[in-house]
Formats: structure tokens, sequence, C-alpha cells
């Protein structure tokens, strides 16, 4: 049981932290700040945080646990507004899509209350965003990487790792580079791709007529295009150098197929299509999205 949690950040995530923990009776008063005072507010009424913070500052005064749930971009700064209230009993942590930015923002401005900090990405999400949309039950069931750094303590990684399974999740730990490089693969690059399809419909003449005749294939392919556009320009740009490496990957698996149409070899590219269709079919996560 956690006494107090200063949650910056009152959207989507922070919100549906702040719900599942009270939920699970893991916190007894939750205090929120957000950039925007509106969205704080109708944090407080929905029931989500109990104290409006003026401050990122005041929000974190007198809590054990902090999180962070600001985009990754905002993560330096925050720090530094926080870190005169810090201690070193504070459990601090943030839901980042990416992690090497985030622990070298943390290396120069925490210090001595590095220890306190565990990097955190929850594998959940909505292509809506808002506190209105706020779900307790956005993390259960889902995936947490832990990527603590060498001076992560251990007593509150293991803080950070028995709350989280508390929240019904299931809790893996890589380091920071490892994280970055499998989530270019597995999210950063496939809503990349998404975002460019979609665009590179619109962007021809006949591309909303186009548009009309889709169906569910497309519906589905297609979903994560919808996703917030500041979250994932900041996601994407700080992970650019995995990103784009992965992007690379998918250029020359692109290449190679168009040149087994282009040349009519019907034996290698259904070769091609059976290898993605066995891959895609046997596939199984490591919890439910």
């Amino acid at each position: 049981m956690f006494e107090q949690l200063g949650l910056i950040g009152c959207g989507l995530m922070g919100g549906s932290f702040a719900l599942a923990l009270k939920r699970a009776g893991l916190v007894k008063r939750v205090v929120g700040y957000s950039k925007s005072p509106s969205t704080t507010e109708r944090a407080r009424q929905m029931g989500v945080i109990d104290v409006e913070a003026p401050s990122a500052l005041l929000a974190v005064s007198g809590a054990d646990l902090v999180l962070l749930a600001v985009p990754v971009s905002a993560t330096e700064a925050t720090f530094k507004a926080i870190r005169p209230l810090l201690t070193r009993d504070m459990l601090i942590m943030d839901v980042g899509s990416t992690k090497r930015e985030v622990v070298d923002a943390a290396r120069r401005v925490l210090r001595d209350h590095l220890g306190g900090f565990v990097p955190c990405h929850p594998v959940a999400g909505k292509e809506l965003s808002g506190v209105e949309h706020a779900d307790p039950d956005l993390y259960s069931g889902r995936q947490v990487v832990l990527t603590p750094i060498e001076r992560t303590q251990v007593s509150h990684l293991n803080r950070a790792t028995q709350l989280w399974e508390a929240l019904g999740c299931k809790v893996v730990q890589m380091s920071p580079e490892a994280h970055d490089a499998a989530f270019a693969a597995v999210s950063h690059l496939p809503h990349m791709i998404a975002f460019a399809l979609v665009n590179g419909i619109i962007g021809q003449p006949q591309g909303k007529d186009f548009l009309s005749l889709a169906g569910p294939g497309f519906r589905d392919f297609t979903r994560i295009a919808a996703s917030d556009p500041k979250m994932w320009r900041d996601v994407l740009l700080a992970n650019r150098q995995e990103l784009l490496a992965q992007s690379e990957q998918f250029r020359n698996a692109l290449l190679a197929m168009e040149a087994m149409i282009a040349g009519g070899d019907a034996e290698a590219l259904e070769a091609a299509i059976q290898r993605a269709s066995h891959t895609r079919a046997h596939w199984r996560m490591g919890a439910k999205r």
C-alpha cells in the first residue's frame, strides 16, 4: 500500500494507472498535475485524482510513489521540475514508449535520486487519448517492460515489479538499449508504416474514392494510424536510430517482394508469403493486447 501517488500527466496512461491503483486498494491518495488545468480538473471530477496540484513539483510533495505520464520529450524538464522535493524513499516510474532517451535524462538530472527511478514501459494503450478515456483495466493482462540501469536500487526495482504484478501485469526486464531495438521493430516501425500508407493513399487524386472502398483488412491494418500525433512524433524521433535501422530492413524486404512481382516469379512470391503467413499464424504474444 502506498500512502500517496504523485501523478504527473493525468491523461489516458496516467489516469488509467491511478484508477487501477485505487481499485486494487494500493494507494490512499492521488495528487495529480497536468499541463492543462482543464485536464487536471476533469481528472478530479472523474475521481482519477483526489487533489489537484498547481505544479509538477507540488504533485510530488509528500508522495511515496511518483509516476511520470508525460511525452518522452518532456521527461527531462519534468525531472528538473520535481527534483527539489524528491526523496530517496520515493519510487519514481515513467510510462514512456522509448527508454534510452528517458534514462539519459534521468542520469543528467536525478543525480542522488537516480536509485529510486525504475524506467517502465507498459505495453498498453488506445488510439483515443485523454483522461476521459482512462480505464482501470487498461493494464490488466498486459506486459510491462522494466529497464533498470546500474544505479537502480534493487529494493525499488522489487517494489515496482510487485506493484505492476498486483495490477495483473506480466513484468519482464531488459536493458534500455535492448528495449528500444525490439520496440523499433514491433511497434514504432508498424506505426510509421501505417502513417505512411494512409498518407500515400490520400495524397493521390483518387485517394478518397479508394478509401471509400476499403474493408476490414484495411481497417485492421491501419488502426494504429489513428494514434495521437504528438505522442508518436516524439516516439519516432526519440528512437530514430533504431527505427531507421528497422525501416531499412523493411525496405529491403519490400523491394525483394516487388522484384518477385515485377519478374512474375510466382514460386518465390508464394514462398515469401508462406514464410510470413506461417510466422504470423504461430506467433503468440507474451500477454494480451
